[in-house]
């Protein structure tokens, strides 16, 4: 694993991502995510293209890299081509 790609072990909480930014959610998997807001101690993220909202550890949480990002954005229209998501 490189260490770019590896969540931060921080003492204080990371700084709030800008509304829609993707993120990385590593305490499930490495699950990718749109930031949709704070909800109490925990960042609320949605899978891209829109879903069901989890609660999300701030400090289990990082950007995403280019390529994540491409990677779901291109599983979301894979999707929806096949007529799964409107």
């Amino acid at each position: 694993m490189y260490g770019e790609n590896a969540c931060p072990n921080v003492q204080g909480l990371p700084d709030l991502p800008v509304l829609g930014a993707l993120v990385v959610d590593c305490g499930r998997g490495d699950r990718v995510g749109e930031f949709r807001g704070v909800a109490g101690p925990y960042w609320s993220l949605r899978p891209v293209g829109g879903g069901a909202e989890w609660e999300a550890e701030p400090r289990r949480v990082r950007p995403a890299l280019l390529m994540e990002q491409l990677r779901a954005r291109t599983a979301r229209l894979n999707a929806r081509s096949r007529g799964e998501v409107l």
